[in-house]
């Protein structure tokens, strides 16, 4: 089976097998949101337990 190709380019696996995604709203629009707010949405952070499974399968590993 094919690894679908934007779900590549979106995720990361770590070490213990977690994936790591980017936050959203963070490309425009970026003048009424606060620094803090920014700032924020800079770091990575993990895919929810519920999203997981749909996106193993999309990147075919399981």
């Amino acid at each position: 089976m094919k690894t679908n190709a934007s779900s590549k380019k979106r995720f990361k696996l770590t070490g213990t097998g977690k994936i790591k995604r980017k936050h959203a709203y963070k490309s425009h629009i970026l003048t009424k949101k606060s620094t803090k707010r920014k700032r924020n949405l800079t770091y990575f952070t993990t895919v929810n337990k519920t999203d997981e499974k749909n996106i193993k399968l999309l990147l075919a590993m399981k």
